[in-house]
């Protein structure tokens, strides 16, 4: 290891900076679709750039939530600094974004994308483009990006890598020769990579005269220090001690640290031009910073913000309610810290006759809202219970009026409504030729309508489908995956509202709607889900000392009904023989008892029928 190198990993001094021309800096991100190896790829860039000790050096070492390592995805886009001696005898500055590959999680790769000039296009060798793929592809091309394609998994027998290029080469019009070839696994080809980066992605452009402009593409808390913001300087310099503001609000602030991103964040004396690194701000108010928000110097004022970053609108609403009531301020602090973390999360307080209080939760997916609540419980020890999923319906009033509904409790009366409308998808379904019959089928099962067919070779098709968004929330990339053999690959995007038949499903306990288990569902598949949910409610719920009867609804109108029997104690067994009549009233005075206990009684609903919907 030479000096500049020893310097760099040399913790005695945290001022210690060598700092680089903007011309040796290249900043890029890795796109891929789900399981394509995008973090073991990055592993072997960590290994090869030594920027990572041996000794400390793990698989997935940059996916380092616990819920990442768990389930083998990325869920967090992860920055990380490396520096690299090229062929040409020159040292490079690598800021690599390692992005998540899920659909859910399309917005933080869009928020990596605008903080790099380059991208490599990970394709797995065994399953060629997915959808995913092509999503993540036109993003980036969207933003001007450098592509170099990148067919990994070569190690693997029998791939057909020729068939890989040329799906390549159709997608993107690119010369084969350009095309590197990797294994993370086995470190193959990782030198060719950074030399493609070095020569092909251009070096980012920025002044450090010209006014301070830096983009916050992420963010997040520190128990200790408070909010941590990821930044990417575009123009000027940024400096400890400096007055800066954000263009949203603002708010000044005075800058306690900067730093650079390694495992490890690395205090330093300033941010130069095209350097991406962190700052904390000190800021005591969670809610001010905002990604993709723009920073600027207090006392030099700029006129615009900087582009290029996309808002995302949550699509999929739920309730968190805390298990214990007095856990709502806990609850309330603990959302507000994740989205530090995740500003695609939306939240506002909620209450439930049945649960009480709590918030009414926004997210991009079924996924997405199971990580959340899963970081919830594992992060700050809260336990919760979670309501039914719905999308957000536009609601258009006899009255003229127009309103949303993202909670079933909210929706008008039927007299009240002229029509709904519900989001619709634009969704992008890849599969082998061999199971489109299957494909179509579940598609029109799910109210889907198929707009055009595209082939990207003799063996793979792509089939563009609209769908009501409800309809795929749930088990849609299950039962695609398993019509399919795996070989199916699943995208969406927003689209736009429709109108739909759609009513309001109340789920009623003993005469009395539990509102947390309302939900809005198509006319024609009302009748099937409401039996459904009524099925398993009657195995969920105890059996009480009263019968407790189960109803699915539809206005006034009862679709579906389902009953526990009660507990019954034997009281005519102290009879021995006599007239039938002694029996007679003591059953009767039973029934009496239990009818005044339903009356009276109250039924404690398990969790899990809180959870029931997503099987139903």
């Amino acid at each position: 290891m030479n000096n500049a190198r020893k310097n760099w990993f040399d913790k005695s001094n945290p001022y210690n900076q060598e700092y680089m021309t903007i011309d040796k800096i290249r900043n890029f991100c890795i796109i891929a679709h789900i399981d394509h190896g995008k973090s073991t790829l990055a592993d072997r860039f960590l290994e090869y750039t030594e920027a990572i000790p041996k000794r400390e050096m793990k698989d997935q070492i940059l996916d380092d939530m616990e819920l990442e390592r768990e389930r083998g995805i990325t869920i967090k886009s992860h920055p990380i600094q490396m520096r690299y001696h090229s062929k040409n005898g020159e040292e490079y500055l690598l800021n690599l974004i390692d992005t998540p590959g899920h659909v859910d999680f399309t917005y933080e790769v869009s928020r990596s994308i605008a903080a790099c000039e380059g991208a490599l296009l990970l394709i797995d060798a065994s399953q060629g483009i997915q959808a995913q793929t092509l999503s993540n592809l036109y993003l980036a091309l969207e933003n001007d990006l450098t592509i170099i394609p990148v067919i990994n998994k070569i190690d693997i027998p029998n791939v057909d890598v020729e068939r890989v290029k040329n799906q390549i080469k159709e997608l993107i019009g690119i010369d084969c020769n350009e095309i590197l070839f990797a294994s993370g696994k086995f470190g193959i080809g990782i030198s060719e990579i950074f030399e493609a980066v070095v020569n092909r992605i251009p070096p980012p452009k920025g002044n450090p005269d010209a006014p301070l402009k830096s983009l916050i593409f992420d963010s997040m808390f520190d128990s200790y220090r408070g909010v941590i913001v990821y930044v990417r300087i575009f123009d000027g310099i940024l400096k400890e001690k400096d007055k800066i503001a954000l263009f949203s609000n603002k708010k000044i602030y005075e800058v306690d640290e900067v730093g650079i991103l390694q495992m490890k964040k690395k205090r330093l004396k300033q941010l130069n031009p095209g350097e991406v690194g962190y700052i904390i701000p000190g800021a005591k108010n969670l809610e001010d910073i905002k990604v993709g928000d723009t920073i600027f110097n207090a006392n030099i004022p700029i006129k615009k913000p900087l582009g290029g970053h996309k808002e995302v609108k949550p699509m999929l609403f739920a309730g968190f309610y805390p298990v214990n009531s007095a856990d709502y301020e806990n609850l309330k602090n603990s959302l507000a810290k994740l989205k530090l973390n995740d500003s695609s999360i939306f939240y506002e307080p909620d209450s439930s006759d049945a649960l009480g209080f709590g918030f009414r939760c926004g997210f991009l997916g079924l996924l997405h809202k199971e990580v959340i609540q899963q970081r919830l419980e594992r992060e700050y020890n809260l336990e919760i219970i979670t309501t039914i999923p719905n999308v957000k319906y536009l609601v258009y009033k006899k009255d003229n009026e127009k309103i949303y509904v993202d909670n079933p409790s909210h929706l008008p009366e039927i007299g009240m409504i002229q029509k709904i409308e519900e989001p619709y998808v634009k969704a992008q379904i890849i599969t082998p030729v061999e199971y489109i019959g299957n494909v179509l089928k579940i598609s029109k099962d799910r109210r889907g309508i198929l707009e055009k067919t595209e082939y990207l070779d003799k063996g793979s098709v792509v089939l563009n489908v609209k769908f009501p968004f409800s309809e795929i929330i749930f088990d849609f990339y299950d039962k695609l995956k398993s019509v399919s053999k795996g070989y199916a690959s699943f995208d969406y995007e927003y689209f736009n509202y429709q109108e739909s038949e759609l009513v309001k499903v109340d789920i009623l306990i003993n005469g009395i709607a539990v509102d947390a288990l309302s939900l809005i569902i198509h006319k024609h598949k009302a009748y099937n889900w409401g039996k459904n949910i009524c099925d398993k409610m009657k195995k969920i719920i105890p059996r009480q000392l009263y019968e407790v009867v189960i109803q699915a609804a539809v206005g006034s109108k009862v679709i579906a009904r389902e009953s526990i029997k009660p507990l019954r104690k034997n009281v005519t067994g102290k009879c021995y023989g006599g007239d039938v009549t002694r029996k007679r009233k003591l059953l009767e005075k039973q029934k009496f008892g239990k009818k005044r206990m339903k009356r009276l009684g109250k039924i404690d609903i398990p969790q899990e029928a809180f959870l029931i919907v997503y099987g139903a």
